[in-house]
């Protein structure tokens, strides 16, 4: 691969749907589907929006260990992407990621209810493509 940031990027764009694992109590890994992320920059950091109370906010403040991946399904490409996870309670952070139609999953709005943000930053990957994958690392 001879662009990750850019090969990587645009299989990212395509997606609307991502997945996201954290690490449990126990040391057992967690997977969970997610909208595509509401921003990222480059292919090392990424945002998410999210409910606070949520079992998954709880573990990476616990373990910020994580695993983000994306699959385009027509073809059968994927990219995983490990780092860490940080919960983003920062409200300048948070009107910066808002979005009007984000009020309909959060009654508080912006400043209030359970709103809080997941951002993710890469330090390596490995991408699958043409039936052969391929580590590499994130500046």
């Amino acid at each position: 691969m001879r662009n990750p940031t850019e090969t990587i990027g645009n299989l990212i764009d395509k997606q609307t749907v991502s997945f996201i694992s954290s690490v449990d109590e126990n040391g057992y890994p967690n997977t969970k589907a997610m909208l595509a992320p509401v921003k990222r920059e480059g292919i090392k950091t990424f945002y998410w929006h999210t409910n606070s109370p949520s079992m998954r906010i709880k573990q990476y403040l616990n373990n910020q260990k994580a695993c983000i991946y994306f699959y385009e399904k027509r073809f059968f490409r994927g990219v995983m992407l490990k780092g860490t996870m940080e919960v983003i309670d920062d409200l300048n952070i948070k009107k910066d990621i808002w979005k009007d139609e984000f009020s309909m999953y959060y009654d508080g709005g912006v400043d209030g209810g359970d709103y809080i943000i997941l951002k993710f930053t890469a330090e390596n990957g490995r991408y699958y493509s043409n039936f052969k994958s391929e580590n590499f690392e994130v500046e």
